[in-house]
Protein backbone atom coordinates (compact mmCIF):
# COMPACT_ATOMS: atom_id res chain seq x y z
CA UNK A 1 0.00 0.00 0.00
CA UNK A 2 1.38 3.85 -1.06
CA UNK A 3 1.98 5.63 2.15
CA UNK A 4 0.01 8.69 0.93
CA UNK A 5 -2.99 6.37 -0.25
CA UNK A 6 -4.97 7.29 3.12
CA UNK A 7 -4.01 10.93 3.25
CA UNK A 8 -6.53 13.14 2.82
CA UNK A 9 -9.69 10.86 3.71
CA UNK A 10 -9.77 12.24 6.81
CA UNK A 11 -10.52 15.67 5.81
CA UNK A 12 -12.91 14.91 2.98
CA UNK A 13 -14.75 12.83 4.84
CA UNK A 14 -15.47 15.49 7.76
CA UNK A 15 -16.43 18.26 4.33
CA UNK A 16 -18.43 15.76 2.60
CA UNK A 17 -20.29 14.86 6.31
CA UNK A 18 -20.65 18.92 6.73
CA UNK A 19 -20.49 20.36 3.85
CA UNK A 20 -18.42 22.91 4.66
CA UNK A 21 -15.25 23.48 5.28
CA UNK A 22 -15.71 25.69 8.18
CA UNK A 23 -17.49 23.09 10.62
CA UNK A 24 -15.02 20.67 8.85
CA UNK A 25 -12.36 22.63 10.28
CA UNK A 26 -14.13 23.02 13.75
CA UNK A 27 -14.65 18.73 14.16
CA UNK A 28 -11.22 18.03 13.44
CA UNK A 29 -9.54 21.08 15.21
CA UNK A 30 -7.43 22.51 12.76
CA UNK A 31 -7.90 26.01 10.57
CA UNK A 32 -9.92 26.30 7.78
CA UNK A 33 -7.11 27.02 5.48
CA UNK A 34 -5.58 24.00 6.58
CA UNK A 35 -8.51 21.88 5.24
CA UNK A 36 -9.00 23.56 2.47
CA UNK A 37 -5.41 22.88 1.23
CA UNK A 38 -5.87 18.79 2.54
CA UNK A 39 -8.77 18.84 -0.18
CA UNK A 40 -7.21 20.62 -2.96
CA UNK A 41 -4.23 18.00 -2.86
CA UNK A 42 -6.68 15.43 -2.46
CA UNK A 43 -8.26 16.09 -5.77
CA UNK A 44 -4.82 16.80 -7.54
CA UNK A 45 -3.31 13.82 -6.22
CA UNK A 46 -6.47 11.64 -7.97
CA UNK A 47 -7.23 13.45 -10.80
CA UNK A 48 -10.68 14.40 -9.96
CA UNK A 49 -13.05 17.51 -8.55
CA UNK A 50 -15.11 16.51 -5.23
CA UNK A 51 -16.53 19.64 -4.17
CA UNK A 52 -18.12 22.26 -5.80
CA UNK A 53 -17.79 25.25 -4.07
CA UNK A 54 -19.10 29.03 -3.80
CA UNK A 55 -19.21 31.53 -1.32
CA UNK A 56 -21.94 29.70 0.03
CA UNK A 57 -22.12 26.56 -0.43
CA UNK A 58 -20.68 23.04 -0.90
CA UNK A 59 -21.82 20.83 -2.60
CA UNK A 60 -20.38 17.18 -3.70
CA UNK A 61 -19.57 16.42 -7.08
CA UNK A 62 -21.35 12.90 -8.70
CA UNK A 63 -17.63 11.78 -7.97
CA UNK A 64 -17.27 12.80 -4.93
CA UNK A 65 -20.74 11.92 -4.01
CA UNK A 66 -19.70 8.05 -5.49
CA UNK A 67 -16.63 8.25 -3.26
CA UNK A 68 -18.42 9.74 0.09
CA UNK A 69 -21.18 6.51 -0.04
CA UNK A 70 -17.83 4.31 -0.38
CA UNK A 71 -16.26 5.53 2.10
CA UNK A 72 -18.84 6.46 4.77
CA UNK A 73 -19.43 2.44 5.61
CA UNK A 74 -15.68 1.96 5.63
CA UNK A 75 -15.56 4.76 8.31
CA UNK A 76 -17.92 3.24 10.23
CA UNK A 77 -16.57 0.11 10.16
CA UNK A 78 -12.93 1.36 11.34
CA UNK A 79 -14.79 3.03 14.16
CA UNK A 80 -16.35 -0.03 15.30
CA UNK A 81 -13.22 -1.73 15.58
CA UNK A 82 -11.48 0.39 17.38
CA UNK A 83 -14.18 0.89 19.97
CA UNK A 84 -14.20 -3.01 20.08
CA UNK A 85 -10.02 -3.35 20.57
CA UNK A 86 -10.87 -0.65 23.65
CA UNK A 87 -12.71 -3.66 25.57
CA UNK A 88 -9.36 -5.37 25.34
CA UNK A 89 -8.03 -2.94 27.78
CA UNK A 90 -11.05 -2.95 30.07
CA UNK A 91 -12.41 -6.77 29.55
CA UNK A 92 -10.62 -9.98 29.75
CA UNK A 93 -10.75 -11.59 25.90
CA UNK A 94 -8.30 -12.68 23.56
CA UNK A 95 -6.27 -15.80 23.18
CA UNK A 96 -3.64 -16.32 26.22
CA UNK A 97 -0.78 -17.66 24.19
CA UNK A 98 1.41 -19.80 27.44
CA UNK A 99 4.55 -21.77 27.15
CA UNK A 100 5.69 -24.02 30.12
CA UNK A 101 7.49 -27.12 30.89
CA UNK A 102 5.71 -30.31 31.43
CA UNK A 103 5.92 -30.25 34.86
CA UNK A 104 4.44 -26.71 35.32
CA UNK A 105 1.36 -28.11 33.01
CA UNK A 106 0.69 -31.35 35.47
CA UNK A 107 1.67 -29.49 39.00
CA UNK A 108 -0.19 -26.11 38.42
CA UNK A 109 -1.86 -25.27 35.25
CA UNK A 110 -4.09 -28.32 34.66
CA UNK A 111 -5.92 -28.00 37.93
CA UNK A 112 -6.32 -24.59 37.82
CA UNK A 113 -7.87 -24.49 33.70
CA UNK A 114 -11.57 -25.75 34.31
CA UNK A 115 -12.42 -22.74 37.09
CA UNK A 116 -10.23 -20.17 34.54
CA UNK A 117 -12.35 -21.38 31.48
CA UNK A 118 -15.51 -20.84 33.71
CA UNK A 119 -14.58 -17.83 34.89
CA UNK A 120 -13.47 -16.16 31.45
CA UNK A 121 -15.54 -17.88 28.86
CA UNK A 122 -13.85 -14.82 26.27
CA UNK A 123 -10.61 -15.82 26.84
CA UNK A 124 -8.84 -18.88 24.68
CA UNK A 125 -5.92 -20.59 26.26
CA UNK A 126 -3.18 -21.80 24.02
CA UNK A 127 -0.84 -24.05 25.79
CA UNK A 128 2.57 -24.55 24.45
CA UNK A 129 4.94 -27.53 26.23
CA UNK A 130 8.74 -26.30 25.86
CA UNK A 131 11.49 -28.00 28.63
CA UNK A 132 14.24 -25.16 28.07
CA UNK A 133 13.70 -21.25 27.99
CA UNK A 134 11.54 -19.82 25.44
CA UNK A 135 11.86 -16.51 23.90
CA UNK A 136 8.73 -14.80 24.26
CA UNK A 137 8.49 -12.54 21.65
CA UNK A 138 10.15 -14.58 18.76
CA UNK A 139 6.77 -17.66 19.87
CA UNK A 140 4.50 -14.88 19.70
CA UNK A 141 3.43 -16.56 23.61
CA UNK A 142 1.73 -13.55 26.17
CA UNK A 143 3.65 -15.57 29.16
CA UNK A 144 5.69 -18.72 30.57
CA UNK A 145 5.98 -20.99 33.52
CA UNK A 146 9.71 -21.93 34.08
CA UNK A 147 11.83 -21.88 37.29
CA UNK A 148 12.93 -18.75 38.39
CA UNK A 149 16.50 -18.99 38.37
CA UNK A 150 16.42 -19.44 34.56
CA UNK A 151 14.47 -16.67 33.52
CA UNK A 152 15.87 -13.86 32.36
CA UNK A 153 16.34 -10.70 34.11
CA UNK A 154 14.23 -8.30 31.99
CA UNK A 155 10.99 -10.49 32.98
CA UNK A 156 8.49 -9.91 35.36
CA UNK A 157 8.12 -13.02 37.30
CA UNK A 158 5.28 -13.98 39.83
CA UNK A 159 6.23 -17.09 41.98
CA UNK A 160 4.01 -19.08 41.84
CA UNK A 161 5.54 -21.99 44.39
CA UNK A 162 8.03 -22.27 47.32
CA UNK A 163 11.72 -23.48 46.47
CA UNK A 164 11.44 -27.53 44.60
CA UNK A 165 12.76 -29.95 47.10
CA UNK A 166 14.54 -33.29 44.59
CA UNK A 167 15.30 -36.49 45.48
CA UNK A 168 15.81 -40.01 43.58
CA UNK A 169 12.56 -42.05 44.13
CA UNK A 170 11.64 -45.54 44.24
CA UNK A 171 9.21 -48.09 44.97
CA UNK A 172 9.93 -50.35 48.28
CA UNK A 173 9.76 -53.33 45.51
CA UNK A 174 12.62 -52.13 43.70
CA UNK A 175 14.55 -51.14 47.11
CA UNK A 176 14.07 -54.91 48.59
CA UNK A 177 15.56 -56.08 45.15
CA UNK A 178 18.34 -53.72 44.58
CA UNK A 179 18.62 -51.92 47.86
CA UNK A 180 19.32 -48.16 49.15
CA UNK A 181 21.59 -46.07 47.59
CA UNK A 182 23.71 -44.49 50.65
CA UNK A 183 25.61 -41.60 48.59
CA UNK A 184 25.39 -40.79 44.87
CA UNK A 185 28.41 -42.73 44.00
CA UNK A 186 26.15 -46.20 44.40
CA UNK A 187 24.19 -45.37 41.78
CA UNK A 188 26.25 -47.18 39.74
CA UNK A 189 24.96 -49.96 40.57
CA UNK A 190 20.85 -48.97 39.97
CA UNK A 191 18.91 -49.16 37.41
CA UNK A 192 16.67 -45.70 36.45
CA UNK A 193 13.97 -44.29 34.32
CA UNK A 194 15.58 -41.67 32.07
CA UNK A 195 13.92 -38.57 31.50
CA UNK A 196 14.75 -37.07 28.03
CA UNK A 197 13.91 -33.60 27.05
CA UNK A 198 11.68 -32.97 24.96
CA UNK A 199 13.20 -29.30 23.21
CA UNK A 200 17.04 -30.64 23.39
CA UNK A 201 16.54 -34.16 22.98
CA UNK A 202 19.39 -34.50 25.64
CA UNK A 203 18.86 -37.23 28.23
CA UNK A 204 18.33 -35.71 32.22
CA UNK A 205 21.64 -36.18 33.99
CA UNK A 206 20.67 -36.19 37.60
CA UNK A 207 22.62 -33.14 39.97
CA UNK A 208 23.97 -34.16 43.07
CA UNK A 209 25.72 -31.21 46.02
CA UNK A 210 28.65 -32.33 48.19
CA UNK A 211 29.68 -29.80 50.73
CA UNK A 212 29.44 -26.93 47.81
CA UNK A 213 30.43 -28.85 45.17
CA UNK A 214 28.44 -29.61 42.09
CA UNK A 215 28.46 -32.55 39.92
CA UNK A 216 26.44 -34.72 38.08
CA UNK A 217 25.71 -38.55 37.31
CA UNK A 218 24.77 -40.04 33.80
CA UNK A 219 22.67 -42.88 35.03
CA UNK A 220 22.22 -45.93 32.82
CA UNK A 221 18.44 -47.08 31.99
CA UNK A 222 16.95 -49.20 29.60
CA UNK A 223 13.72 -46.96 29.14
CA UNK A 224 13.89 -43.52 28.41
CA UNK A 225 10.69 -41.25 28.46
CA UNK A 226 10.00 -37.71 27.10
CA UNK A 227 7.11 -37.70 29.69
CA UNK A 228 6.75 -37.17 32.97
CA UNK A 229 3.93 -39.30 34.37
CA UNK A 230 5.27 -41.98 32.56
CA UNK A 231 8.56 -41.36 34.50
CA UNK A 232 6.74 -41.80 37.73
CA UNK A 233 4.40 -44.61 36.41
CA UNK A 234 7.40 -46.42 35.68
CA UNK A 235 9.01 -46.24 38.83
CA UNK A 236 5.85 -47.33 40.93
CA UNK A 237 5.86 -50.06 39.24
CA UNK A 238 9.31 -51.01 40.22
CA UNK A 239 11.40 -50.74 37.19
CA UNK A 240 13.87 -48.12 38.41
CA UNK A 241 14.48 -44.77 40.13
CA UNK A 242 13.78 -41.71 39.11
CA UNK A 243 14.85 -38.31 39.92
CA UNK A 244 11.99 -36.07 40.86
CA UNK A 245 10.90 -33.21 42.79
CA UNK A 246 9.02 -33.55 45.93
CA UNK A 247 5.75 -31.87 44.57
CA UNK A 248 5.89 -34.43 41.54
CA UNK A 249 5.18 -37.53 44.07
CA UNK A 250 3.90 -36.10 47.04
CA UNK A 251 0.99 -37.71 47.32
CA UNK A 252 3.52 -41.20 46.38
CA UNK A 253 5.80 -40.30 48.90
CA UNK A 254 2.54 -40.03 51.47
CA UNK A 255 0.59 -43.11 50.44
CA UNK A 256 4.12 -45.44 50.01
CA UNK A 257 4.05 -45.81 46.87
CA UNK A 258 7.46 -44.30 46.45
CA UNK A 259 10.37 -43.55 48.90
CA UNK A 260 12.69 -41.54 48.49
CA UNK A 261 16.82 -41.25 48.93
CA UNK A 262 19.61 -38.83 48.22
CA UNK A 263 17.52 -35.95 48.93
CA UNK A 264 20.24 -34.73 50.94
CA UNK A 265 22.62 -34.44 48.11
CA UNK A 266 20.50 -32.09 46.17
CA UNK A 267 19.91 -28.83 46.50
CA UNK A 268 16.75 -27.08 46.17
CA UNK A 269 15.53 -25.26 43.09
CA UNK A 270 13.97 -21.98 42.67
CA UNK A 271 10.27 -22.30 42.61
CA UNK A 272 7.93 -22.18 39.40
CA UNK A 273 7.43 -18.52 38.40
CA UNK A 274 5.02 -16.66 36.01
CA UNK A 275 6.93 -14.56 33.74
CA UNK A 276 6.29 -12.34 31.01
CA UNK A 277 7.75 -8.67 29.33
CA UNK A 278 6.37 -5.60 31.70
CA UNK A 279 4.69 -4.00 29.20
CA UNK A 280 2.52 -7.17 29.04
CA UNK A 281 0.80 -6.80 32.23
CA UNK A 282 -1.29 -4.55 31.24
CA UNK A 283 -3.18 -6.95 29.19
CA UNK A 284 -6.31 -8.01 30.91
CA UNK A 285 -6.61 -11.58 29.85
CA UNK A 286 -3.02 -11.97 31.53
CA UNK A 287 -3.91 -9.55 34.64
CA UNK A 288 -7.23 -12.10 34.86
CA UNK A 289 -4.56 -14.84 34.69
CA UNK A 290 -2.17 -13.94 37.39
CA UNK A 291 -4.70 -13.02 39.70
CA UNK A 292 -6.58 -15.78 39.97
CA UNK A 293 -3.26 -18.14 39.79
CA UNK A 294 -1.96 -15.81 42.85
CA UNK A 295 -5.22 -16.63 44.49
CA UNK A 296 -4.84 -20.53 44.21
CA UNK A 297 -0.78 -20.80 44.60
Amino acid sequence: MEKDLLDGIVPFLAVAEHLSFTRAALALDVSPTAISKAIQQFEQRHGVVLFQRTTRSVVLTESGEALFQRLRPAKDEIRDALIQISSYQTRPKGTLRLTMSRTAMMLIVEPFVPEFCRAYPDITLELSLDEGVVNLASGLYDAGIRLGEIIEKDMVAVKLTPELRWSVVGSSAYFQRAGRPQKPEDLTKHEAIIYRFVTSGQRHRWEFNRRGREFLVDMAGRIVVNERASLLTFARQGLGLAYAADVEVAEDLATGRLESVLRDYIRPTSGLHLYFPARAQVQPKLRAFIDMLKRKS
